[in-house]
């Protein structure tokens, strides 16, 4: 293994990406004694100041800076790292300079998993189009990571739930399904932590739409280099339908 305990590093580009999809998985895995660790490339300064708002929008990257860490500390995760590129800009940035820092917490670090999004970015964001993108190729370079994840949503509960808003994808391509039931509290008090973006989420939906929604969660395994040492499954073992 790349070290001796486990470890993971998700590759985020705004704060709340962290808890909205695998929120509960990351704290299931914190647990377990994963050391789990958050890499987010924006402050998110071009999300909403909530509605109503709670903010004036120059201080939305101090407020969600402070959601973030407020979010990590109810999962249970470490400190969450933040680089400063610009909230919806983040496909001008250098994509050299964005990989080689990814790589600089992967050589601190040490994890053996990846998590970050698929080439759709789950919802097509631009945004997370680019930093998932640069997390592939910092697997691709990073030769001791065992593991590439994706956040995902599988194709039959989007028609269930008639999510247009989500790129789903094949459900043959779901890797891993997490029942995340048993930490559904502490994954909604991180969301509330993310308190200006609520009003853009499924927070007000009916509660079987929520459970539908967040009670599981889906990753696609993007890549793979050492199965040995994907902890993934077996730390989870007890949670997988």
């Amino acid at each position: 293994m790349a070290g001796d305990t486990p470890a993971l590093l998700a590759v985020f580009a705004h704060p709340d990406d962290e808890t909205f999809r695998p929120g509960g998985t990351l704290a299931l895995l914190a647990r377990q004694g994963v050391h789990i660790h958050v890499l987010t490339a924006t402050r998110g300064e071009a999300g909403s100041c909530g509605d109503p708002p709670l903010c004036a929008p120059e201080e939305l990257p101090a407020v969600r800076e402070r959601e973030l860490r407020c979010a990590c500390a109810r999962l249970g995760v470490e400190s969450p790292r933040l680089l400063d590129y610009v909230d919806g800009r983040l496909p001008e940035a250098d994509a050299e300079t964005m990989i080689v820092q990814i790589l600089s917490a992967v050589n601190e670090i040490k994890p053996h998993v990846l998590l970050s999004f698929g080439p759709d970015g789950l919802s097509g964001h631009p945004d997370h189009i680019a930093i998932g993108g640069w997390a592939s190729e910092a697997f691709r370079r990073a030769e001791g990571v065992a593991a590439l994840y994706t956040v995902a949503v599988p194709r039959s509960l989007a028609q269930t739930l008639n999510m247009r808003q989500v790129h789903p994808v094949p459900d043959e391509a779901i890797a891993l399904t997490v029942d995340v039931s048993s930490v559904l509290e502490t994954k909604l008090a991180a969301m509330r932590c993310h308190a200006t973006q609520i009003s853009s989420s499924m927070m007000s939906a009916p509660a079987e739409r929520q459970r539908l929604f967040f009670g599981r969660e889906y990753f696609v395994r993007a890549a793979m280099r050492q199965s040995d040492d994907d902890f993934l499954p077996e730390v989870l073992k007890g949670y997988l339908p």
